[in-house]
């Protein structure tokens, strides 16, 4: 069977200076194939950004539903790429299920009623179980390789994700507008465009939550993602080291220059 570039423990052989040269000088290739294969954190990476540039450029009342849609397939790919337990698969089932009655009915009666609300509640329901899956996944590893730097990066942008439905659903369900009087509720480019620049503490001031509980919310999000980055992805990052190339006649691991007896006459 072949090794899962998820699994646990790591692709056999990625750490071993034996390993055939083919496999250790090509690092773009390596990322190339992470980002493309179906259980690498790198194609979770390319779905959170597909689903965040979506979700910026249909902005119809109806788009909802479909939104709703591309989060399931999200969360779906981030659950099989993290090997979730068999309950969490269950319960996120339930909540897929849930959400995509959500969209349908969203899809028909928009948001003069409570259609909206709910597909933007469990969209930030299905945001909420995604990061810490992937955590627990990248807990169990035995090294820090190029699957854990991209789950750390997926961990990020799904923070940023998750707040942004929260924006978007105290928009629809509170009484006030979110923004004030002066900009009201906005849209959910508006809320994803807010929540990132939260989350980095990016800080332009022209979206300011009203009052609470988004105030609140919005210092949770400057706090998490600040932690997150100076803790989790710095460690991470620090940890990481990718296989260099060979530099011909430099020093091997343990070893004189290639070329070079042990009593440092030429051969």
């Amino acid at each position: 069977m072949t090794d899962s570039p998820n699994d646990p423990a790591g692709p056999a052989g990625s750490a071993d200076p034996d390993a055939p040269a083919s496999a250790r000088r090509r690092p773009v290739r390596q990322l190339a194939r992470a980002m493309v294969s179906p259980d690498s954190y790198g194609s979770v990476l390319l779905l959170i950004l597909f689903t965040y540039g979506f979700s910026v450029g249909v902005t119809a009342s109806w788009a909802a539903s479909l939104v709703i849609t591309v989060q399931i397939g999200t969360v779906w790919a981030v659950l099989h790429v993290s090997r979730a337990r068999p309950a969490v698969r269950r319960l996120a089932g339930v909540l897929l299920l849930i959400s995509a009655l959500a969209a349908i009915i969203n899809l028909f009666v928009g948001r003069a009623t409570t259609g909206q609300g709910a597909v933007a509640f469990m969209s930030a329901v299905l945001y909420l179980i995604a990061p810490f899956s992937i955590t627990r996944s990248l807990i169990f590893r035995r090294e820090v390789d190029l699957q854990t730097v991209l789950g750390a990066i997926d961990i990020y942008l799904l923070i940023g994700m998750l707040f942004a439905f929260v924006y978007r659903f105290l928009g629809v369900v509170q009484p006030s507008a979110f923004f004030g009087a002066a900009v009201g509720d906005g849209k959910f480019p508006q809320d994803l465009f807010f929540s990132f620049t939260t989350l980095t503490t990016t800080g332009y001031g022209n979206y300011v939550p009203a009052g609470n509980p988004g105030q609140t919310f919005a210092v949770a999000e400057m706090l998490i993602g600040q932690l997150f980055l100076v803790t989790a992805v710095a460690k991470v990052i620090s940890a990481f080291t990718p296989v260099r190339l060979p530099i011909s006649g430099a020093e091997p691991p343990g070893g004189k220059p290639a070329g070079e007896s042990t009593s440092g006459e030429a051969p």
